[in-house]
């Protein structure tokens, strides 16, 4: 009898690990049950969705197109750069989406930083952009963007980074500078990165269980500096529609973030090369000074091993520097596509 209830016990053990492992299958847009399709999508190579939406002027009077691609946990509506008056001055097309897995685009459980790199190039595409069209990448959505320079270089027309974020476990980085950088987050963060980068199987686990701190971004709670808080304070909401970038579930979009953005990459963005050697282009990179979120220290270190990529330090700015003034963006979208001109 003892045998047999320590077997049960085992068992039903098992059961709880095996559940509490596995993220519940996502609840697909369009499906029985799940989230209701509302905007344009495309249907991508391999079959699955993705969502867009466009901003500024009409693409056949455009004489600049542009590719946004939104953070951790925003979505398509991440186009506040679509606001600037450079916009109608200019004749700007910029178009959005939903990364996969977030809003109403499709998950991808093969989702890699060339994967998703093959879905811009495929959106541009299908939108009839042409042969090459600018893209803008905002934190997470700036990693997307070191994808685009490694795997699309030749359909970029320009590329600008606003407070990408940074892999501590890029391989050009002195250990000592990483590993200083890396301390300088909460401990709750530093473990949840460890989960991501050596055991991502658990990074479904680690975010939901309730015995320690998940990651204080996947939580919604980042910490942030005292310009950041002023930028929350002064548009007296949330940035984004969080429950819309989720809906169909955290795992296909906020944990697979987490697994790909700081997992093993099979590039080292250092290692890339100027895809404008004729100057028919430039990257553009922007990061705030007191980012508590994207160490500056780091930023400035891809920026001296990149020559090529113009650096530009926002003095007194945080992670949403972007968000705070209009002039910023103009500032960015001013210098990517007339600056070198």
């Amino acid at each position: 009898m003892f045998w047999k209830i320590i077997a049960v016990l085992l068992i039903a053990f098992l059961a709880w690990a095996y559940q509490a492992l596995c993220p519940p299958p996502p609840r697909l847009c369009g499906s029985t049950g799940g989230p209701s399709v509302e905007g344009p999508r495309i249907r991508l190579r391999d079959g699955r969705h993705l969502a867009y939406m466009e901003h500024g002027v009409s693409k056949e009077t455009a004489n600049y197109k542009i590719i946004l691609v939104h953070g951790f946990s925003s979505n398509k509506n991440e186009a506040h750069i679509a606001r600037s008056a450079l916009v109608e001055k200019l004749g700007i097309y910029l178009v959005s989406f939903d990364r996969p897995g977030y809003g109403e685009s499709d998950p991808d459980p093969k989702r890699t930083m060339e994967s998703t790199a093959l879905d811009i190039e495929e959106l541009g595409d299908q939108l009839e952009l042409g042969p090459k069209f600018y893209v803008i990448g905002n934190s997470m959505g700036g990693q997307v963007v070191w994808g685009c320079l490694k795997y699309i270089p030749h359909r970029l027309a320009g590329a600008a980074l606003i407070a990408p974020v940074i892999n501590y476990w890029w391989p050009s980085f002195p250990a000592k500078l990483a590993t200083e950088a890396y301390y300088e987050q909460s401990p709750q963060d530093q473990w949840a990165l460890r989960v991501a980068h050596y055991s991502p199987s658990l990074v479904y686990w680690w975010n939901t269980q309730k015995w320690f701190p998940a990651s204080s971004v996947a939580a919604g709670r980042p910490n942030l500096t005292a310009p950041d808080l002023q930028v929350l304070a002064k548009l007296h909401a949330k940035l984004v529609d969080r429950d819309y970038s989720t809906q169909q579930g955290v795992y296909e979009s906020l944990h697979r973030d987490m697994r790909i953005g700081f997992g093993s990459w099979d590039f080292d963005p250092m290692n890339l090369d100027n895809p404008f050697l004729g100057r028919e282009g430039s990257v553009h990179l922007w990061q705030g000074d007191t980012d508590g979120l994207v160490p500056v220290t780091l930023q400035r270190y891809i920026a001296k091993k990149l020559p090529w990529i113009h650096y530009h330090e926002m003095p007194n700015a945080g992670h949403l520097f972007a968000h705070a003034d209009i002039s910023a963006t103009d500032a960015i979208l001013n210098t990517l596509l007339v600056g070198d001109k």
